[in-house]
């Protein structure tokens, strides 16, 4: 069929198809259900932060084996963030997440199952692709179906997700651990996924996805499940169209990462993917029982204290869903992030002065842990898994987003397998240091490479890299400009001039 006919099909189409009057609910419940595979991915790695305390008394874990059972289930995201993108390229993004649940239910119960060390870490290995695999295809699938004045709020509701896993996952370790057991801790966990597979079969597949392959035609059938307007559907289809119509076919997949213009994309993509996860949020997720243990907290008190962490982290990023279109992904980042060094310099001075239990020192170290999440949390745990999902041009989306998320779950399985280690090297004080000299230079990262997307479709910033204009204009707007918008401008601008 050609190009042009495919295009009549799609303008008959627009005009025949029915507007669901239920349309902008549509698009919610679908980034709603999409997003609990970020709850899965929060409980499933938080869970282990209370469970891991009874897991080592069972199996008798030695520091080593410990470090091992944390950071297994990033060895599997790692491989899964990779190989999901073949799934969501070839048989789209909705059926993607479909697969990502049924491993989700499938590795909960394995883990909870395991009758040794071994088997346990492999479970997690396991249950770590569907981890990477949500996190690849999730926040790409929202962002194909989300319109540009709402794609923020509604693919960081994955974010919010994600908190709201990590929220539950230390409030079961803490109400919960004594009466159910490790095992059923994991379990549960299998239900929501279970969940989510059944409710996918029900909603609009990726119209992005659908327009590459399946044709326009069918685009505008998906669209028109969550776009309350023919004109918008009109617009986008439009858009859609044209961006597609200049595809080569050495942008396609992997081989488009390598070309000289999707490179500025691929450098902020992948410096934001590695800054979200080394500046150390992850790792106090899943050892501030530990840490606050050896600084002479009790076990109830260190939990507890990882549940207030565990709320922060919900509240910070359920604000920044709410405000990151108002106040723009690289603003966010450089206003929060600051906070963020501050804090962990005042937290590793409090760890070098070990105060004593009760004391103000020691009420403190909640302080500056409790700040930093905030901080951290409501700034580049907001922005990271939103820049990977919008920068990339369609052709090689699908493969650009899995070495985003590799890059992330890499970047967390370096921090989390090394963590006990460094401790031990340079004390809990000088590792907080560290990282927040890896925080400062997120910061400055940010500022140097990366422009603010707010506002822009996705089109607009495939059009802003095909045109070398994908750069922060540091003293100058940032933003990348609405190209559609610059076009209604220019017949103004000639009137004007005449």
């Amino acid at each position: 069929m050609t190009m042009q006919s495919e295009t009549s099909k799609a303008q008959d189409a627009i005009s025949s198809v029915e507007i669901s009057p239920h349309a902008h609910r549509v698009l919610w419940v679908a980034a709603v259900v999409a997003a609990i595979c970020g709850g899965l991915y929060g409980y499933d790695t938080g869970i282990i932060s209370g469970a891991l305390l009874l897991i080592t008394k069972d199996f008798h874990l030695s520091a080593g084996q410990a470090e091992l059972v944390t950071s297994a289930i990033l060895v599997g995201a790692v491989i899964g963030a990779l190989c999901v993108s073949w799934l969501s390229e070839r048989f789209g993004r909705r059926n993607s997440v479909m697969v990502v649940t049924g491993v989700f239910v499938v590795g909960a119960v394995a883990c909870s199952r395991a009758p040794d060390v071994t088997s346990l870490i492999i479970a997690r290995v396991f249950l770590g692709l569907a981890v990477g695999g949500a996190t690849q295809v999730v926040p790409t699938y929202i962002s194909e179906l989300a319109p540009a004045s709402k794609r923020g709020n509604l693919v960081t509701m994955f974010n919010v997700a994600i908190g709201v896993g990590i929220f539950l996952a230390n409030l079961v370790g803490f109400t919960m651990r004594d009466a159910w057991g490790w095992r059923p801790m994991i379990s549960v966990a299998a239900l929501p996924a279970a969940f989510v597979f059944v409710c996918m079969f029900f909603l609009p597949k990726s119209p992005r996805w659908t327009a590459e392959n399946e044709g326009l035609s069918s685009a505008v059938e998906q669209l028109s499940r969550v776009r309350n307007s023919r004109k918008a559907i009109r617009r986008e289809i439009r858009e859609i169209h044209e961006n597609a119509s200049g595809i080569e076919e050495d942008e396609r997949g992997w081989k488009g990462l390598m070309l000289p213009w999707a490179r500025p994309a691929v450098i902020a993509a992948l410096g934001i993917a590695f800054f979200t996860q080394a500046g150390g949020l992850e790792m106090m997720i899943y050892y501030a029982p530990t840490f606050l243990s050896d600084a002479g907290f009790g076990n109830s008190a260190a939990l507890m204290a990882s549940l207030g962490i565990s709320v922060v982290y919900l509240v910070m990023t359920l604000l920044g869903c709410i405000f990151v279109d108002r106040i723009g992904r690289r603003r966010l980042v450089l206003i929060m992030g600051p906070g963020s060094v501050l804090s962990l310099v005042g937290l590793g001075i409090m760890f070098a002065l070990h105060p004593d239990k009760g004391s103000v020192g020691s009420w403190a170290i909640i302080a500056f842990l409790l700040l930093f999440m905030m901080f951290n949390a409501g700034g580049i745990q907001v922005v990271g898994w939103l820049l990977g999902a919008e920068l990339f041009p369609l052709p090689m989306r699908a493969a650009a987003t899995s070495v985003h998320a590799a890059m992330l779950w890499g970047a967390d399985l370096l921090v989390t397998s090394t963590a006990l280690t460094l401790v031990q090297s340079v004390t809990l004080g000088g590792t907080m240091w560290i990282y927040a000299g890896v925080n400062l230079a997120s910061v400055l990262f940010v500022y140097f490479f990366v422009p603010e997307t707010a506002g822009a479709t996705l089109e607009d910033i495939e059009i802003a890299l095909r045109r070398g204009e994908f750069k922060p204009r540091v003293g100058q707007d940032p933003r990348i400009r609405s190209y559609d918008e610059e076009e209604d401008e220019q017949p103004a601008q000639a009137t004007s001039a005449a």
